[in-house]
């Protein structure tokens, strides 16, 4: 057997990666040494790497300061019209239930897979155009590969392509490509994908995976746009922006990560055409909020000046960029702050203040999942420093003892149920 090994760089502004290599085995085994000795030989490319939960909150983060009202936990949950096109959009507070009405020359639609749920708001009579494609990953110690190199598998049992990636301290492995119809419901990691991402891999390395070395599990919905073909796995991820003429409501449609400044680009040109404003995009050269004048090699400036743990401040670098200072700034103010949450991670007590004031952090999901993403990572210890980040987060927002109470429990409750639903052999009360 032939298998891909993948070097993965973290996208920082490089314009281009080495060129691809033939490997035999013995150059293989000494790239990733736990893959299997049956295999043939491998070939050598490379990729980009990010983290997309820091990535979204940096688009926001900086559209923000570029001038934008930026809300969180706000549903649009209908449409006012007259004459039938749109005239005010409802928008809901999913924290408080308070409605309010938004006026807008032109509304722009871009949610993704949940974006035919807008499209049938602002007119029922328009056809569905999204066919969502869920995708899942299992998470495994770093262990498990014992290597800097990715391995691609390029022939799966249903012609996916597989991937098993180094990423921190762990190993993501996925994803899968099956229709999803309950939009309702958040995607989580199921019985038969944990067997099915486990068999995948099992030719490829000298040490199976068993069940209970995974750690965690995610899932993502892809907006993929309706096509004839059968398999989501078939359809491409180019993407589209629709204007419907009866309601007026602009839509971009499919597309992914690594286009959507294209994306941007296209569905923002369309919107100052409908309003007779074209205006150059300067979104390829826009750098997000932490990249400019960004050098990692700051970390021992920061080291230096406030006296925090190296792992801590190389960290700070790779999460906020150049805003790094801005959370070390924070443990004078209060030198507690400079501790971190637990030995094994480089999280600091200050971060979680930071991302209440500064990132619009509200609950311990947007700390623990949408911010640092370890919910992504690793169940258990993400339920064991919940009452922490809790306790912080009760200072900042004022909370009430029982309502700090209630958001550890339910919270814990919640990972819990993706152990339970992932047929994980953990007893959901071990994490509480």
């Amino acid at each position: 057997m032939t298998i891909g090994l993948t070097l993965y760089d973290f996208i920082a502004g490089h314009d281009s990666f080495p060129k691809g290599s033939w490997l035999n085995q013995a150059e293989a085994l000494a790239k990733s040494p736990m893959l299997t000795h049956q295999m043939h030989s491998a070939v050598l490319y490379y990729d980009g790497q990010f983290n997309d939960a820091r990535y979204a909150l940096a688009m926001a983060h900086s559209a923000d300061e570029a001038g934008t009202a930026v809300v969180n936990y706000a549903a649009v949950t209908g449409f006012t019209h007259e004459n039938g096109r749109i005239k005010t959009a409802v928008v809901q507070d999913q924290l408080t239930a308070e409605t309010i009405e938004v006026k807008a020359a032109v509304f722009l639609n871009c949610t993704g897979p949940y974006a035919d749920h807008v499209r049938l708001l602002a007119n029922p009579a328009v056809d569905r155009r999204i066919r969502p494609s869920k995708g899942v990953h299992i998470v495994l110690p770093r262990e498990t590969l014992a290597s800097d190199f990715a391995i691609l598998i390029p022939k799966t049992a249903d012609g996916r392509v597989v991937f098993a990636i180094p990423f921190g301290d762990k190993v993501f492995v996925g994803t899968t490509d099956n229709d999803y119809s309950d939009l309702k419901q958040e995607p989580v990691l199921e019985p038969d994908e944990v067997d099915y991402l486990i068999e995948t891999v099992r030719p490829y390395l000298d040490k199976t995976p068993n069940r209970s070395d995974i750690q965690a599990g995610f899932g993502g919905i892809r907006p993929l746009i309706v096509s004839s073909r059968a398999d989501t796995k078939a359809l491409l991820r180019d993407h589209e922006v629709e204007h419907d003429t009866e309601s007026g409501l602009l839509s971009l449609l499919g597309g992914k990560w690594t286009t959507y400044r294209v994306m941007a680009q296209d569905a923002i040109d369309r919107v100052g055409e409908l309003l007779n404003k074209p205006v150059r995009s300067s979104t390829e050269t826009h750098y997000l909020i932490g990249g400019e004048n960004y050098h990692f090699e700051d970390w021992q400036a920061l080291q230096t000046q406030y006296s925090l743990p190296a792992d801590a401040c190389q960290h700070l670098m790779r999460t906020y960029g150049n805003r790094a200072e801005h959370v070390a700034k924070l443990t004078q103010e209060q030198p507690a702050w400079a501790e971190k949450l637990t030995d094994s991670q480089p999280f600091l007590k200050a971060e979680v203040v930071y991302q209440v004031r500064e990132e619009m952090a509200v609950t311990l999901r947007d700390v623990l999942a949408r911010r640092w993403r370890l919910e992504l990572s690793n169940w258990q210890l993400t339920a064991q420093l919940a009452p922490q980040v809790a306790e912080l987060m009760a200072t900042e927002l004022a909370w009430s003892e029982a309502y700090r109470t209630q958001q550890i429990q339910s919270y814990q409750n919640l990972l819990g149920s993706f152990i339970k639903q992932a047929g994980l052999p953990f007893e959901q009360a071990a994490i509480a």
